[in-house]
């Protein structure tokens, strides 16, 4: 007999959703919920217990990587490709509205997107969102990686992508992994320097958005534009 077999019916985790909705499960019965009965040998639900043990919470499940994620015994690749897609469909669900309207009439939205996107990196990552003549997005591009501190950014492969994207205008977008999102002298200088190399091209550079843990900041709600 299977570990969610000695349950009453109505506590197992796929039913209990059914019954009494999503918001009624632990953040381990969500996990079993999505491994389903098989899980390389455990119970789902003891899986789902020993990953919330290890790594402390749902969001450092989600951002573990493929090498932490499937060295747990009873994971393996399957179980991590399902974890993946779900971070991968919530990332699209929050963008897709960015490209239906103009982004400065949803900015919390759009906050929300390069939150779930970046706060969690290690490193620092360097953007845009690139926008059409009506400031609906087209897409998001993710250009430089660098250290924990910095990264490398250069300004004609940033002018590059814009032409390649038929952009009209842009927001630049950097994440600080210290998760404290404040610009810094670096950051101001970067964005004068990008919009005059778009501004070359006849492309704006309509704000820039550093993203930390707690929030997003805009350097042009600050007036350092």
């Amino acid at each position: 007999m299977t570990e969610l077999q000695c349950w009453p019916l109505s506590e197992r985790p796929r039913e209990k959703l059914l019954t009494k909705g999503p918001q009624s499960l632990s953040d381990a019965e969500v996990l079993a919920v999505l491994f389903g009965n098989s899980a390389g040998g455990q119970g789902a639900l003891m899986l789902a217990n020993t990953l919330i043990d290890r790594f402390g919470s749902l969001r450092n499940i989600i951002h573990g990587t493929q090498a932490q994620l499937c060295d747990m015994p009873g994971l393996g690749e399957n179980r991590y490709a399902q974890i993946t897609v779900v971070w991968e469909i919530a990332k699209r669900v929050l963008e897709s509205p960015l490209k239906r309207q103009p982004v400065f009439q949803q900015v919390s939205e759009v906050k929300t997107f390069l939150l779930t996107t970046l706060r969690h990196e290690k490193k620092e990552h360097f953007g845009l969102l690139c926008l059409n003549s009506q400031h609906h997005l087209i897409a998001f591009r993710l250009l430089f990686s660098g250290t924990i501190n910095a990264a490398a950014v250069y300004p004609r492969e940033i002018v590059r992508q814009v032409i390649d994207d038929n952009a009209a205008a842009v927001i630049l977008v950097h994440n600080h992994p210290s998760g404290v999102p404040e610009p810094s002298d670096a950051d101001i200088r970067l964005t004068k320097d990008v919009s005059q190399a778009l501004a070359l091209i006849d492309v704006s550079v309509l704000d820039h958005f550093i993203v930390g843990d707690a929030g997003v900041v805009s350097l042009a709600q600050k007036g350092l534009m």
